[in-house]
């Protein structure tokens, strides 16, 4: 079916809403944008959907999500009545049509009789990863598009051992998916016409997840004499991050205006704890209360950003530097008890900095790399849990999400908050800062600059831009950066990557001949390319003169 045969259909359906029906007339004589919303169907990826929100088969819409959640039903029916009885957790964030989709999910599920269990509003990613295994459900599904624009929307799925979908699970779903030539008509139940098969789940989850919260505490008796401002950019992380702080007697200054849900997010410049954006009106908080640290979690609270007080400014820390910061304190304090494991393995990424490997090898925990994407941390947890062979004390991406305690299976912003917080308390006392500790790490290890650049390409060709990009640089690769020689590619579509247990994926890595490295993905949730830049050099000076080098060699936009 063409996609001008595909919009005409969808236009005289009779299980379309009027509305939607006006919205895809109006813009009849418009070809360009019938072919951006009709040419292909929004694919659901290694991420879920993420997607702009709009009526077509290639946008966010209640239609693509039935679609989308008709196939997860199938694929559980096939595990059999227990999967179904077991049922699913649906939760969602603050955006756009989030409360709608979540319902939607829940109706789609229950019309194939299978359970469905949703919160009473807004719930952090992390928590519905607990609360999938804490309800013993067969999955999990989360209504987000965590950091992205206003205009974004997704959809997450989850299985029962609260780990996103690996890729062997992933296709078995996306082929039941692909098999619904009909988005517009798979039935939905109301939560009337649904009964019990949709049950509402009431506070006892939230507190058995602020308890099991508060017990990763490592000084749980630390003086807590530092002031913190935080913001949840209006995200899910305003109730359980200011309630677990609060119980645990740490003085917690929100950024009100920041704290009320707001499908707009209209009072900070970027939600994404990445970017400068999300930090300017918090800043403003914190020079007016002398605060000692600021931190923000993105709108699903998966994710931590955190600036520092240093000479009357503020500080951000990478999500690499933040999270060596915190190896160091948890490896430390551990040790110092007697509690450290002595067959510890730590989990990150092939795109994360190699100064947490240096930390860990230092009280010697094991590192252990992944793909990016924090299921597949997961699956190593679960894996090695299943084996017995080693005991998981942390894992990490550089994109600032970080897990500290397993009884989550992804990355958790309340804990990264929690830890973050005792670990700045802690160091306090000793008359020194994040920062502080994070210049020691250099001392010792070697000084890190990382960076990472995003290129977009938008728009229905924006796909083949990016695979032509990586394709370039896998059939002739730089061979230096400046006089650095580039020593090795690693091509994760390789037989040799795949004989190492990395499944497929487009990424390539180069290293060089000092340890500093670049790594080339496309992004699974956006239209960008991402290039990751991990420098090793004597000082700042030296490793922004080696960050230019790369830059020139391998950035081909």
């Amino acid at each position: 079916m063409s996609y001008i045969e595909k919009y005409q259909s969808w236009c005289e359906s009779k299980n379309i809403d009027e509305a939607d029906r006006i919205e895809l007339l109006a813009m009849a004589d418009n070809d360009k944008e019938i072919k951006e919303r009709f040419l292909y169907d929004i694919e659901f990826g290694t991420g879920g959907l993420r997607g702009v929100l709009g009526v077509g088969t290639n946008r966010i819409n209640k239609y693509m999500v039935r679609k989308t959640t008709k196939g997860f039903a199938e694929y559980i029916k096939k595990a059999g009545a227990d999967a179904c009885r077991r049922g699913v957790v649906i939760a969602h964030d603050n955006r756009r049509f989030s409360v709608e989709f979540c319902l939607e999910t829940a109706g789609v599920l229950a019309a194939n009789g299978v359970k469905a269990y949703i919160f009473d509003s807004l719930r952090p990613t992390p928590e519905l990863s607990f609360a999938v295994r804490e309800l013993g459900a067969f999955g999990g599904v989360v209504i987000t598009a965590s950091h992205n624009p206003p205009e974004y929307n997704g959809y997450k799925l989850y299985d029962e051992r609260g780990c996103q979908l690996v890729p062997e699970v992933n296709d078995l779903v996306v082929a039941e998916i692909n098999k619904i030539s009909d988005p517009l008509s798979v039935k939905s139940l109301s939560r009337e016409e649904a009964g019990e098969l949709i049950e509402l789940l009431d506070a006892s989850i939230d507190e058995k997840y602020y308890e099991r919260v508060m017990q990763i505490s490592v000084n749980p008796e630390v003086k807590k004499d530092i002031k913190i401002v935080y913001s949840p950019q209006h995200g899910t992380g305003n109730v359980p991050v200011r309630e677990v702080l609060s119980r645990l007697g740490y003085n917690v200054i929100p950024v009100e205006e920041q704290c009320v849900p707001d499908t707009e997010f209209s009072k900070t410049e970027n939600p994404n704890p990445e970017t400068d954006g999300a930090y300017k009106v918090a800043f403003e908080y914190a020079k007016k209360a002398d605060a000692d640290i600021v931190i923000t979690t993105d709108p699903d609270c998966d994710r931590l950003g955190v600036a520092v007080k240093k000479d009357g400014e503020y500080v951000r820390m990478t999500g690499n530097q933040s999270a060596a910061v915190l190896l160091e304190y948890i490896l430390s304090q551990r040790a110092a008890k007697g509690t450290l494991p002595k067959n510890g393995v730590m989990f990150n990424t092939v795109v994360t900095s190699d100064l947490g490997d240096r930390v860990c090898a230092e009280y010697g925990i094991a590192t252990e790399k992944t793909l990016t994407g924090f299921k597949f941390i997961g699956d190593k947890i679960y894996q090695h849990e299943t084996k017995g062979d080693c005991q998981f004390v942390f894992g990490y991406e550089e994109s600032y999400g970080c897990l500290i305690s397993e009884f989550v299976r992804d990355k958790d912003a309340v804990q990264a908050s929690l830890m973050l917080c005792e670990a700045a308390a802690y160091y306090n006392e000793q008359g020194k800062t994040l920062l502080d500790v994070l210049e020691e790490l250099y001392a010792k290890h070697g000084f890190y600059l990382d960076a990472l650049d995003n290129f977009a390409f938008k728009g229905i060709d924006g796909a083949d831009k990016i695979k032509a990009l990586v394709n370039g640089l896998r059939q002739d690769a730089p061979k230096a950066a400046g006089d650095i020689a580039v020593e090795k590619m690693e091509d994760y579509l390789s037989d040799e990557m795949a004989a190492a247990g990395f499944p497929p994926s487009n990424v390539l890595r180069f290293i060089l001949a000092d340890g500093s490295w670049v790594a080339v993905r496309p992004s699974g949730t956006e239209p960008k390319c991402k290039f990751y830049f991990s420098v090793r050099a004597e000082n700042k000076a030296l490793a922004e003169v080696k960050l230019s080098a790369m830059r020139a060699a391998f950035e081909r936009v």
